[in-house]
């Protein structure tokens, strides 16, 4: 990576059709990070404060700093990654628990709830089990609505499958791998999500893109067709080749549909570019349209079909998103239940002795 101290933010879990999609088990390979801190307690507790001070005071000593947000709220972390000093911090609670495997060598376990007043705690309960089982609620309705917006959407992806020339897209996808790619030595993949469906609506942290990326292909693609085939061959080729690189998947289908590609030692993004998903402020090196890839003529039979299901898909994702905002200002109650009943003087005394320990990893 040509570029030096660059803060970046991505997702590592979503509300999905399926569930709640996390990408957390990422950091529990000792191969990519040598140190992980575990970090547990309740709501309002200080967690995302901890990892928040984390990123801002090594952000000067580390080559890259990862951020990683809470897709309920992005405006709070779940999780740090500093590259250089190759150590995570991550938020372990539900929905997305991490228990450690290898306590003690590799994770250090960080209990804020040993700074609760339990006491005081123990009273307001009944109203903490009404907020957390609201939430719980807000969060299933905004995953059946994704759920119903999926099913929509894939009807019109498999349709433009049918519409696609999937010759020409391994044509041009050679032609690029062969242009860009020379040889590297470290073949890893970091699956992440560049967007996610928020409270905030639906998220897209281009500012990653323009910090990571000096060159961008931007594939112009309706429906995520010719896009994901596509990089799906570039991710295959780069990884032969050696190189370490970001797969950023479709949060609406993150087992298998990638979306972006970022390659820091290429300086180099492959982007899509959706409905759903825009970058106003990213100027491309080369532009892709999914219209040369398709049979626009089959195509048009189906337009309005195609438009039908788009727009009702996009009603359901804004009911997830007024679900997620109802969730937001439930959660905010909850967080009031534990704040004042926390010994916030203990987790700051806890979070410097985590940036000391964090700190001899740049010695």
């Amino acid at each position: 990576m040509n570029k030096k101290n660059i803060v970046v933010d991505f997702f590592m879990g979503a509300n999905s059709p399926n569930g709640f999609y996390s990408l957390y088990d990422e950091l529990r390979e000792p191969k990519v990070n040598a140190r992980s801190f575990l970090i547990k307690g309740g709501a309002g507790t200080g967690k995302s404060g901890i990892m928040k001070r984390i990123a801002t005071t090594f952000g000067d000593r580390d080559s890259l700093i990862e951020r990683i947000h809470c897709s309920s709220d992005p405006t709070s972390l779940d999780g740090v990654i500093l590259h250089t000093a190759k150590c995570s911090i991550v938020d372990a609670t539900p929905p997305h628990v991490i228990e450690p495997t290898y306590p003690g060598g590799f994770e250090t376990v960080i209990n804020l709830c040993e700074y609760f007043d339990e006491d005081k705690m123990a009273t307001r309960l009944p109203t903490t089990v009404t907020y957390q089982t609201g939430n719980n609620e807000c969060h299933k309705k905004c995953r059946g609505f994704i759920k119903c917006a999926d099913i929509l959407l894939k009807d019109n992806y498999y349709f433009v499958e049918s519409c696609t020339d999937f010759h020409k897209i391994a044509t041009l996808a050679t032609r690029i791998c062969q242009t860009e790619f020379k040889t590297s030595n470290n073949p890893v993949e970091h699956k992440r999500l560049l967007s996610a469906i928020t409270n905030e609506g639906v998220k897209t942290y281009e500012n990653t893109v323009s910090s990571m990326c000096d060159r961008v292909y931007l594939i112009k693609d309706d429906y995520g067709v010719s896009s994901a085939h596509l990089l799906a061959k570039i991710r295959d080729y780069a990884l032969s080749k050696g190189y370490e690189i970001f797969g950023c998947y479709c949060p609406l289908t993150p087992d298998y549909k990638l979306e972006h590609i970022l390659i820091p030692e290429l300086s180099l993004g492959f982007i899509t570019q959706t409905r759903f998903n825009d970058f106003p402020n990213i100027i491309p090196t080369k532009v892709i349209n999914y219209t040369r890839f398709t049979d626009l003529d089959k195509l048009k039979t189906k337009k309005q079909y195609l438009s039908f299901n788009r727009k009702a898909a996009v009603e359901l994702i804004n009911a997830s998103i007024d679900v997620l905002r109802e969730a937001k200002v439930i959660h905010d109650n909850l967080e009031q239940q534990y704040t004042d009943a926390v010994n916030f003087d203990g987790v700051n005394a806890k979070t410097e002795e985590v940036l000391a320990k964090i700190s001899k990893r740049y010695q």
